[in-house]
């Protein structure tokens, strides 16, 4: 939580200047969920997607899908073609994976015991042109 409140404060301090695009869903003027993504420094066209979370009473019921949706349509707006994940491969972020796959997204690749042992990194992309 406080990396994800740092990008946001980052992108509120500075948006044009901080490299962070966040997008936010309100349901009867409640945050439920945002995104948060940049283009990735030193490549063309390559954006990564930092952070979605939809809270957990919301979730299923398509907010997520939208705001990758429209984080995907700015991107590809500002000449991106590709979109960058990365996640955990423990049980725990199952859920997290699947959601991502259903949307497009496949890994590419993975670095062994990256986070802790037995938790690799996962890759995921998306070619968004």
């Amino acid at each position: 939580m406080a990396v994800a409140e740092e990008l946001i404060d980052s992108h509120l301090d500075d948006p044009s200047g901080s490299g962070y695009h966040i997008l936010v869903a309100e349901v009867d003027s409640t945050v439920e969920g945002y995104i948060c993504y940049g283009p990735t420094p030193l490549t063309d066209g390559t954006w990564d997607i930092y952070w979605l979370a939809v809270s957990q009473q919301k979730q299923g019921q398509g907010i997520g899908g939208t705001l990758m949706k429209s984080a995907e349509e700015k991107i590809v707006k500002a000449k991106g073609r590709l979109s960058i994940i990365e996640t955990s491969s423990t049980p725990a972020y199952e859920k997290t994976r699947n959601f991502h796959v259903s949307h497009g997204y496949e890994i590419v690749a993975s670095i062994p015991d990256f986070y802790a042992p037995g938790d690799d990194r996962l890759i995921l992309q998306k070619r968004l042109r």
